[in-house]
């Protein structure tokens, strides 16, 4: 695929942060891709991709001080892809007597808060004018309103709260670059890591691998429009309730 939004603006650069399966087959995705000048790609370990410049970062120290070693040019696309939600002995709570409350913050601390200082770290690196998309997985069990079977609390919160700092964080970007994008993307259940030990339950042909995920959910990026920031689009462009 090639984004093609960016016509006006190219070549531009793009970041993705978490390198997993999605992470990795965005990065190939966009190397690939002749709009895109240079991609970035930042996990912990900066384990090496094709065509990808890799960097190592800590997600508990500053990331400002940390981008400061990175030399954007244009930088004007910025994918999250970080997030947890099994560990160990940990993982969804079945019951409210299930929640601990030291995985709880794990979780809340890995989907929600680390998405938005990624945000509030790469906001400022962003141009002022011009188009601009900023995505950070969420999750379809983050709808309060889509939620029909209870469970997986410490998850389903997590993700219904980084939806809301999406929402926030899209007002006050537009209000710096009125044609910027903020939003949630759904990828699906994908077969990585995270999926793993619940892909028995899934629909056949339900069960995606990270190349065909990734590659919808960048098409559906670069299809969205600046009135549809702060909203949350699955893989295949439907728009799913708060």
């Amino acid at each position: 695929m090639t984004m093609d939004s960016f016509h006006d603006h190219a070549p531009i650069e793009a970041a993705i942060f978490g390198m997993g399966g999605i992470g990795r087959a965005m990065a190939t995705e966009l190397a690939a891709d002749p709009m895109i000048s240079k991609v970035h790609g930042f996990s912990r370990s900066a384990h090496p991709v094709e065509g990808v410049e890799t960097h190592a970062y800590d997600p508990q120290g500053s990331l400002p001080d940390q981008l400061k070693a990175v030399a954007f040019d244009n930088l004007r696309l910025c994918v999250v892809t970080v997030g947890v939600l099994h560990e160990g002995e940990n993982g969804p709570e079945k019951a409210l007597k299930d929640i601990d409350d030291a995985w709880f913050l794990r979780v809340m601390r890995t989907n929600t808060l680390l998405p938005m200082l990624i945000g509030q770290a790469v906001a400022p690196l962003m141009p002022r004018h011009g188009r601009t998309l900023f995505g950070a997985l969420s999750a379809r069990v983050g709808s309060i309103s889509d939620n029909r079977l209870g469970g997986w609390y410490s998850y389903r919160i997590s993700k219904a709260a980084l939806n809301m700092g999406l929402r926030t964080m899209s007002i006050e970007t537009q209000r710096r670059n009125d044609e910027a994008v903020v939003v949630g993307l759904h990828p699906g259940t994908v077969d990585t890591e995270l999926s793993a030990p619940f892909q028995t339950r899934v629909p056949e042909k339900k069960l995606f691998s990270p190349r065909y995920s990734a590659a919808h959910l960048l098409e559906v990026l670069d299809g969205l429009r600046p009135d549809q920031s702060g909203q949350c689009y699955d893989y295949a462009g439907k728009l799913i309730d708060p």
